[in-house]
């Protein structure tokens, strides 16, 4: 029986990484999923209410906590299986598989970031400079897993390549000129592995 309910919202790479730790961990029967429609200037009254900053995801416990931020849920719903653990519990590998979290969360920040400026911002009031400066983080980022961190990030399907996934599928989702792939070929082909996880797929956004 659902004893969580999840703030959902099908498009949201944030809300797609939950739900694959849900798939992956075997506990999507114990969620209620709740559609919101917000963006920047569009909030949700329910959704606000012990999530002062109306940020989805957000997931309502039981007892009536609300969590919020995708890294807190997940990590949080990775301590309530019995399966093993898709982050380390201590030491350094822990701290490198935070690092690698955090820097496939900042893609995807930048991502929609950039998808903001464009379809929410009037156009007479875009910022070009905002937009390169996203692309070139986004850039950089994909450019330093390939090189310094493909190994690592391939070995298991952890928090850390879960998000990656996620962030990968939002660049094709939102920016499928971005052209990644020709870039980053390992992330290619790696990519094209993990996307056909069941997880993966039963998540996978539509436009």
């Amino acid at each position: 029986m659902a004893s969580m309910t999840l703030f959902h919202s099908p498009l949201s790479p944030f809300v797609r990484k939950v739900m694959v730790v849900l798939h992956e961990t075997g506990q999507l029967d114990r969620v209620t999923l709740q559609g919101v429609d917000i963006s920047p200037v569009k909030p949700d009254a329910t959704l606000n209410q012990g999530n002062p900053i109306g940020k989805i995801p957000a997931l309502r416990l039981a007892d009536g906590t609300v969590l919020h931020d995708s890294r807190v849920i997940c990590e949080y719903l990775d301590q309530q299986h019995v399966g093993l653990p898709l982050l380390p519990r201590e030491g350094s590998a822990r701290w490198r598989r935070l690092t690698l979290m955090s820097q496939a969360d900042a893609i995807l920040d930048a991502a929609v970031s950039s998808r903001y400026e464009v379809a929410v911002r009037p156009a007479d009031k875009r910022w070009d400079g905002w937009l390169d400066a996203q692309s070139e983080k986004i850039r950089r980022s994909l450019a330093d897993l390939e090189q310094q961190h493909l190994a690592e990030i391939a070995s298991g399907f952890d928090l850390a390549a879960i998000g990656l996934a996620c962030a990968l599928g939002y660049l094709d989702l939102r920016q499928p000129e971005f052209g990644w792939r020709e870039r980053q070929p390992g992330l290619a082909a790696w990519y094209a592995e993990v996307a056909k996880r069941p997880s993966m797929l039963a998540t996978a956004p539509t436009a």
